[in-house]
C-alpha cells in the first residue's frame, strides 16, 4: 500500500496523497466500481491514468468511502452522496483527494520547465523576473498554477479565467501558504491555500473561504 501522506487541515478537513508504485491488477483487486466509473476506466488508454484512477478508490477507502459513495455532476465535478465535499487530483505517479464539510479544491503538479513557456497564459509573468534562477521560477509558478487550479475546482464556475479573474498574493516558499482573490461578475472571493513540495511535485489545497 502506498498511502504517501495524510494531512489533517482542521477538524472536518483531511488531505490524502497516494504514490503510485503498484500494478493496475494490484490496485484493481477487490475494488468495485459504479457502471459510470467502469465506463470511464474502460475508456482510458493510458496505463498510468488507469492506475491513478484506481488509486483514488484506495484513497476513498482511507477516508471511509467507496466508489458507490461518489458521483459526478454535469460539469464533471465530483461529489459525495452524504453531502460532504471532495476534490480529486492526479499528476504522473501521485494522486490526491481532499474531503471536508466545506467546499474544497486540491491540485498536484509535477515541477517542469514547460511552465515557463505557458506562464503568461495564467499569470503576469513579469512578477517573477526577480527570482534568482529558473528553478525558483518553476517552483513558484507551479505553486501559483496549483493555487488557481484548486480555486477553480472549488468554485466550479464556467468562464472563470486563471489570468483575468484569479489573483494569487505574493508569498515566500517558507510560508507554505498564501491568499487567493477571485473577482468574477461583481463577486469577490477570498480563499487561503496551503502548499507543500515533495519529490519534484507540488501539492496545493484550499482553506475555508469568504465571499464579499
Amino acid at each position: 500500500m502506498a498511502l504517501y501522506k495524510t494531512i489533517t487541515v482542521d477538524a472536518t478537513t483531511k488531505v490524502y496523497v497516494w504514490k503510485l508504485e503498484e500494478s493496475f491488477d494490484w490496485l484493481a483487486d477487490g475494488i468495485a466500481l459504479t457502471p459510470h466509473c467502469e465506463a470511464r476506466l474502460n475508456g482510458m488508454k493510458s496505463e498510468i491514468h488507469k492506475r491513478g484512477f484506481m488509486s483514488i478508490r484506495h484513497l476513498l477507502a482511507e477516508a471511509g468511502y467507496t466508489d458507490f459513495d461518489l458521483y459526478y455532476d454535469e460539469l464533471g465535478k465530483p461529489h459525495l452522496k452524504d453531502g460532504r465535499c471532495i476534490s480529486i487530483t492526479h499528476s504522473f505517479n501521485f494522486t490526491g483527494i481532499i474531503i471536508s464539510d466545506k467546499p474544497v479544491g486540491i491540485d498536484i503538479e509535477k515541477q517542469r520547465d514547460k511552465i515557463l513557456k505557458i506562464a503568461h497564459k495564467f499569470t503576469p509573468i513579469q512578477e517573477y523576473q526577480t527570482l534568482a534562477n529558473d528553478e525558483a521560477r518553476i517552483r513558484k509558478l507551479t505553486i501559483v498554477w496549483g493555487a488557481k487550479e484548486s480555486i477553480y475546482k472549488l468554485l466550479s464556475i464556467p468562464g472563470l479565467s486563471f489570468l483575468q479573474h484569479i489573483n494569487v498574493s505574493d508569498f515566500n516558499f517558507s510560508a507554505l501558504e498564501t491568499t487567493v482573490c477571485t473577482t468574477y461578475q461583481g463577486e469577490v472571493t477570498y480563499c487561503g491555500v496551503k502548499f507543500l513540495e515533495f519529490e519534484g511535485f507540488t501539492c496545493v489545497y484550499t482553506l475555508p473561504y469568504k465571499v464579499l
